[in-house]
């Protein structure tokens, strides 16, 4: 551990300061376990299929099972955390105590760049599929985005009791949706025929091992990034950490349910979805609307508007939850002072973090609007969709790379905080999720295609820690994130002697 940074500086929070700026709790163990799936249940509806372009089928299904397994290391190390450290800072709050003011900023930063650039992935989407519906221009895509985000920053807006309902009614549908998609598919199935017909025609890609692999061990690698989009956002359940219900018992029963429900509906999607004739894995490869035209393979085109409607309902599971997690996040990092303090302040009567929403959203709607702009209208879902989501894995995976690095610290140097559950899978299990993060970063930068995206998040740490350098450190506030840690750093120093850390 550090000693004590005696460059970091708190000052006194005015009268009133916390009471503008409170929570109320609400949520028990299926509103969070709902609030864990819908975040990420998108991802089985659109993103993941843009690596098939990058992988094959064969690629794809390696990385997927790569990804869960560093999924699991991450949310077992988190559901021993989260109840330990009940706080809406989540990350930063588990890295805030174990590695320093710095180190939970740097955290927070990571955090921050996944969910504010995952909403504007989903709601690219979601204008994907309603400019199908709706048979709208390509340059009429912003449209869909701002109409998007006005409705569900108002709706996670007027309060955390309809924001958990609407998230487990639209939770539930989404995966109605996805089961009835896997019934009506199972009679109609060909994989080999469709979902290996990359490379299957006789002539193998360049490196390629046949229609399994057709690029490769390679294309496993190149592949991790859309894997990801599977499970992406599962994490966030620790952002609602102060207005859960009991939080200690409800926080580790919701992520580890969450993360079960995950993996089935994973490798279902991803075995059905590319098997159906006529969107096999080299058509579903480039496609905005993989499930819809999953659909239309099943039931025809003469259905094709009223299953986008059905299909669009998982999208909007995810970004009507991961607009919850996105206020949370700010939230929590500008209560304490790592951000301006003024994004924390709570909607008066409704008890919602209102400013940090909506600036999340401009945020998000603004980098989309640069990407749509710089790179044009018609570059397309595999251009535009994929850059946005490489850049939210990029945040992420410095994010976990930096939340199991806080799990194994906090086993080494904080064994004396109370932890109602453990995490089975320990120390290595945190370990093997640093080494399959650093490994899907290495091939993200790696990727031309993707790599504008991943210069434009490091441009955002930079002025993100430049921030902090010159102004937040030298101003934070004892947050309930800070108190923990700092406590508990007094606490080993009674135990093991020697100077506090914080």
């Amino acid at each position: 551990m550090m000693a004590e940074d005696r460059s970091i500086a708190y000052r006194t929070a005015e009268a009133g300061y916390f009471e503008k700026r409170g929570l109320k709790a609400y949520a028990g163990v299926w509103s969070l376990w709902a609030l864990g799936v819908g975040a990420v249940i998108s991802g089985h509806y659109s993103g993941w299929n843009l690596g098939l372009t990058s992988g094959g089928w064969g690629g794809l299904f390696v990385a997927t099972v790569l990804i869960a397994i560093m999924y699991l290391g991450l949310t077992f190390s988190i559901a021993e955390m989260s109840p330990a450290l009940p706080h809406t800072g989540a990350a930063y709050s588990f890295a805030r105590t174990a590695m320093g003011p710095w180190g939970g900023f740097v955290t927070g930063l990571c955090e921050n760049v996944e969910y504010v650039l995952t909403p504007a992935v989903i709601v690219f989407f979601i204008g994907s599929y309603l400019g199908a519906i709706f048979e709208t221009p390509a340059a009429f895509q912003p449209v869909w985005w701002v109409l998007g985000y006005v409705l569900f920053v108002g709706l996670n807006v007027v309060g955390v009791e309809l924001s958990f309902k609407v998230t487990v009614v639209v939770t539930l549908l989404a995966l109605a949706v996805l089961v009835i998609f896997w019934l009506s598919a199972f009679p109609s199935v060909d994989f080999a025929a469709n979902a290996l017909n990359i490379g299957a025609d006789g002539a193998p890609l360049p490196g390629g091992h046949g229609p399994f692999l057709p690029f490769g061990v390679t294309g496993i690698f190149t592949a991790l990034p859309f894997a990801v989009w599977l499970f992406l956002a599962i994490e966030q359940l620790p952002l609602a950490a102060e207005e859960s219900v009991d939080p200690k018992r409800d926080m580790p029963r919701g992520i580890i349910l969450g993360m079960a429900t995950l993996i089935l509906s994973a490798f279902m999607i991803l075995f059905l979805n590319p098997s159906l004739p006529g969107v096999g894995s080299a058509e579903l490869g480039a496609s905005g609307e993989p499930l819809l035209d999953g659909f239309k393979a099943i039931y025809g085109e003469g259905l094709a508007k009223l299953l986008a409607f059905v299909a669009i309902i998982g999208l909007v599971a995810s970004f009507h939850t991961i607009i919850f997690a996105q206020g949370r996040q700010i939230y929590s990092l500008s209560r304490a002072g790592y951000f301006p303090p003024a994004l924390s302040v709570t909607h008066d009567t409704r008890k919602t973090p209102h400013v940090a929403m909506i600036v999340g959203a401009l945020v998000g709607l603004a980098i989309m609007l640069v990407l749509f702009v710089g790179l044009g209208a018609e570059a397309g879902s595999a251009v535009i969709g994929g850059t946005l989501l490489n850049m939210a894995v990029f945040g992420a995976m410095c994010s976990y790379i930096a939340q199991a690095a806080s799990f194994i610290l906090l086993r080494r140097n904080k064994a004396h905080i109370a932890r109602p559950f453990r995490s089975p899978f320990g120390v290595p299990g945190a370990a093997v999720t640093i080494v399959i993060a650093v490994v899907t970063l290495v091939f993200q930068l790696s990727d031309p295609t993707y790599r504008v995206g991943v210069v434009g998040v490091a441009i955002w740490f930079a002025l993100g820690i430049a921030y902090f350098a010159l102004v937040g450190r030298h101003r934070l506030i004892l947050s309930p994130e800070e108190e923990f840690a700092l406590e508990h750093a007094q606490k080993r120093e009674a135990i093991v002697g020697g100077p506090a850390t914080a």
